[in-house]
């Protein structure tokens, strides 16, 4: 018999009151082979008072990078791992991350009880809840978070999540890592991950991907996002000549990756784009 992999299971633990945990983070943290504590001295006191005798091991700032080998293998090995910080969900603002991250790549499923967690950075995040729902207004939403370093999490709407990640795509380039979370913590709970492109074509091709509760997490822009790009400006040199700039930014950004709004940034003030200017349209307007 093949023996299943095992699973990473991301514990919220109570933040004050030890009666706080949720019977489902009991059995979980029962049922794990090992849990992953940032304190272990902190978490035993917990399980003794829920009655839990799993083993401990440490996982902090300061040994994470030698200790997730060690855990991945065990998942490996058909082990269920569980993973917990001092207080609250882990990753925010807490160690876990690298965990989640190699777990998550290694194709090993992350449950997590109760809360979400992406596997992306969240050190530092920014909540933008539902976008506007008029396509115009969503672009010049996105278009000026193009730039925005920090983890992006977003609602949508299961009818509108194709045309969500089809604009994201468009404004912080078609590469972005992302990823959209389905029925967080439900029975049919799914998490697809890849870049923005990915994730796009994904959605047009299965129907159960823009079926029930939706949040899309955005990896925040990095230092290759500025709009000084040589292939960028490269591009747009040559779009400049036949077409508007709202068009050419949006061809560019289809051709290079990059975000439409880094692109049509390099329109301002260059005689290309001023004799077509009066007619081109906004870059958070239709285009054809």
């Amino acid at each position: 018999m093949v023996q299943a992999p095992g699973r990473l299971l991301v514990v919220a633990t109570p933040i004050g009151n030890l009666g706080d945990l949720s019977p489902r983070a009991r059995e979980a943290l029962a049922a794990a082979a090992v849990i992953a504590a940032e304190d272990t001295r902190h978490t035993r006191v917990l399980l003794q008072a829920a009655g839990v005798a799993t083993p401990l091991v440490s996982l902090h700032a300061h040994n994470e990078a030698q200790r997730v080998p060690e855990l991945i293998a065990r998942l490996g090995q058909g082990e269920d791992v569980a993973l917990v910080s001092d207080a609250g969900t882990p990753l925010l603002s807490d160690p876990g991350y690298e965990l989640v991250l190699r777990a998550s790549q290694a194709g090993f499923k992350v449950h997590t009880i109760p809360g979400p967690v992406a596997g992306l950075p969240t050190q530092r995040f920014c909540f933008e809840g539902f976008l506007p729902t008029r396509a115009a207004e969503r672009r010049a939403a996105l278009a000026r978070l193009a730039h925005e370093t920090r983890t992006l999490v977003f609602f949508e709407a299961p009818h509108r999540i194709r045309a969500m990640l089809a604009d994201a795509a468009a404004e912080f380039g078609a590469q972005r890592a992302a990823v959209v979370a389905r029925e967080l913590t439900k029975a049919h709970e799914t998490l697809y991950r890849g870049t923005l492109g990915e994730l796009l074509a994904r959605a047009q091709a299965e129907d159960n991907f823009a079926r029930g509760e939706l949040t899309l997490v955005v990896q925040g822009a990095g230092p290759g996002a500025s709009a000084d790009a040589p292939e960028l400006r490269r591009v747009m040199d040559i779009l400049l000549r036949e077409l508007p700039p709202g068009r050419a930014a949006a061809v560019a950004a289809q051709l290079t990756g990059a975000p439409r709004s880094a692109a049509y940034a390099l329109t301002t003030g260059r005689a290309g784009a001023r004799s077509t200017a009066a007619a081109a349209p906004e870059p958070d307007e239709e285009m054809p």
